[in-house]
């Protein structure tokens, strides 16, 4: 799935990714390829990614948004 992360003031991450872990408000969440179309808020925690190559890459967030739907996930993070 294609993923972005951005931040007020920067691109946090822009690629593909196989697994996202997020920290929505009412508890932790996984989006994997074919989720269904989402929109949900994020909490203080962190956002962890699984890339093509299966490399980890965590992301410290204070709050935000995610949308997904076929397979393009952006995510607005503080």
């Amino acid at each position: 799935m294609n993923v972005k992360i951005i931040k007020p003031d920067a691109t946090l991450y822009e690629g593909k990714a196989t697994l996202l872990q997020l920290p929505g408000t009412g508890g932790l969440f996984e989006i994997l390829d074919n989720h269904a179309p989402i929109i949900s808020s994020l909490t203080e925690g962190k956002i962890r990614l699984l890339d093509e190559q299966q490399q980890e890459k965590l992301f410290d967030i204070r709050g935000g948004v995610v949308k997904g739907q076929q397979n393009d996930i952006l995510l607005l993070v503080q």
